[in-house]
């Protein structure tokens, strides 16, 4: 039993002489003070929530050309939808989003109480009308059927694009905030089929034309400045896409390091060169 008992306490006296080993020294000391220091790289990196096309293209050409030298830890995360990028910004899981225009973001805040955001403006995405069985806007059909976004902003702007190019009349003073109750002229007796913005690609199938998003447009293969009836003018257009950010973090390091680098001319060339008008710079 001695014997037991004096092995057992030289193998603790080992146990704890490595253990005390190995809490010192420079690296387990650079480690230590790394997992505690905000200013590691770990803790620095920016998630920033984006749409596929065109806002997570920009970002990726950020990150792999420009973000190294600026000292931007950039993590890109992907969105299909209009909504999961504002609700987890507001809920803390992304440090920013880049996706929306200041009127989509407007009515966000305010049907749903967050307190988002707009940065930087970095990009113009012409919604357009477009169709498949149709090759110019004169020949949509008598009571034909239109896909238009079923949110607010994006209805009312559909609705004006078919209005500035003498589709329908709405309303005077009706403006962006415009809904199917304020067409006060149809001369085609046209059916409006609202949907979310990501179905509406898939609905041309199906409708006689549909006015479509532009990123949505792009991934479907649809290149705005050569496949749309009608484009949206980019003069004086309230919906250029951004950066955005929860209230209270506009001056936080990396955020102030993308939103400089979005309005940057390599940002403005990159646009040009890749989407050819279909994407439009807004510096």
């Amino acid at each position: 039993m001695r014997k037991f008992i004096g092995i057992a306490s030289a193998v603790t006296a080992l146990v704890v002489s490595l253990a005390a080993c190995g809490s010192s020294g420079p690296a387990a000391d650079a480690g230590a003070a790394g997992a505690k220091d905000p200013s590691s790289p770990a803790a620095e990196v920016l998630k920033v929530g984006a749409s596929p096309v065109p806002h997570a293209q920009i970002l990726k050409f950020v990150k792999d050309k420009l973000a190294a030298k600026e000292g931007l830890n950039l993590e890109i995360v992907e969105f299909t939808d209009y909504v999961q990028p504002n609700v987890q910004l507001s809920e803390g899981r992304l440090g920013a989003n880049f996706f929306q225009h200041k009127p989509y973001l407007d009515d966000f805040n305010a049907s749903k109480g967050t307190k988002l955001v707009f940065l930087q403006p970095v990009h113009l995405e012409p919604l357009g009308l477009y169709s498949k069985k149709i090759t110019k806007l004169g020949d949509l059909p008598q009571n034909g059927t239109v896909a238009v976004p079923n949110d607010a902003t994006n209805l009312g702007r559909a609705l004006k694009l078919l209005a500035d190019n003498g589709v329908i009349t709405l309303k005077e003073g009706a403006g962006t905030a415009a809904t199917e109750r304020d067409v006060t002229g149809n001369p085609k007796s046209l059916k409006f089929q609202p949907l979310e913005a990501a179905q509406l690609p898939r609905s041309l199938e199906d409708v006689d034309a549909a006015v479509i998003n532009g990123n949505y447009a792009l991934e479907a293969g649809l290149n705005p400045a050569q496949n749309a009836l009608v484009l949206e003018k980019a003069q004086d257009n309230p919906y250029v896409n951004g950066l955005v950010v929860a209230e209270g973090h506009e001056q936080d390091p990396q955020v102030v390091k993308l939103a400089k680098l979005l309005a940057g001319p390599e940002v403005k060339q990159f646009i040009e060169q890749t989407y050819k008008g279909a994407v439009i710079p807004a510096n």
